[in-house]
């Protein structure tokens, strides 16, 4: 004869073990939340110290809100060939952007530590990225030589591009740990047309952008960049991913 197994429920059963399960998905979408906001709530903390700025209205769409993290605004710049860049290419690292230029006198004492901090920790997760509102490379490069090495004596004032390629070549073998780029101002101003969009109307500034593009902090001035705060301020933003 064929023997059946009947298996009864207990309703109860039911009721309890779906409120325990529905417990269980409450709690891991609370902690999947509160994770990256705990995160963020960390790198601004360590970031405080750096004496962060409010966003410039020009990054805050129509208007909206504008309160940090924001969006960074996309852009095409150029390197020394020529190449075009653009800001979305670097999605994935955490980027620190220089607003700078040639003839920023508080630029030149900046570089330094911004140059030192980038050897520090710059990897595959970190990019410096300096912005320059320049017209010409040539400007850039003895700019970059004049602020890292000193000792080094500038060309003279009908400096060619090949002069100071050589120089920089000369006084920088092995080149510089930040990316660099273009951005010619437009008309008669000499702030770049990139840095303008942002706003910008005096540099140097910089932004502090994660790896999903966006802006976690903004510096208005110039910072101590080999500072302890500000090594833990960006390493904030890189560990929290």
């Amino acid at each position: 004869m064929e023997r059946r197994s009947h298996i009864v429920l207990d309703a109860r059963v039911v009721l309890a073990g779906s409120a325990v399960a529905l417990i269980g998905v409450v709690v891991l979408g609370l902690f999947l939340w509160m994770v990256p906001n705990a995160a963020a709530r960390e790198a601004k903390a360590a970031c405080a110290g750096l004496r962060p700025s409010e966003p410039n209205p020009a990054l805050c769409a129509n208007g909206g809100d504008c309160h940090f993290p924001l969006m960074a605004p996309d852009f095409t710049a150029y390197d020394n060939n020529g190449k075009p860049v653009h800001l979305s290419d670097f999605h994935g690292k955490v980027v620190l952007l220089n607003f700078w230029a040639s003839w920023c006198g508080v630029c030149k004492t900046e570089k330094p530590q911004l140059d030192k901090m980038a050897a520090d920790l710059v990897s595959k997760d970190f990019v410096v990225i300096a912005l320059a509102s320049d017209r010409s490379w040539t400007d850039v490069l003895v700019a970059i030589v004049d602020a890292l090495v000193p000792t080094v004596k500038a060309p003279g004032s009908t400096v060619t591009f090949k002069d100071a390629l050589d120089s920089y070549r000369k006084a920088l073998p092995n080149g510089v740990p930040f990316q660099v780029f273009l951005d010619p101002p437009a008309g008669d101003s000499n702030i770049g047309a990139i840095a303008a969009s942002w706003g910008i109307t005096a540099v140097p500034e910089s932004a502090l952008i994660d790896r999903r593009g966006n802006i976690r902090a903004y510096f208005v001035n110039k910072r101590d960049w080999q500072s302890p705060v500000a090594e833990t301020c960006i390493r904030s933003v890189i560990d929290e991913d």
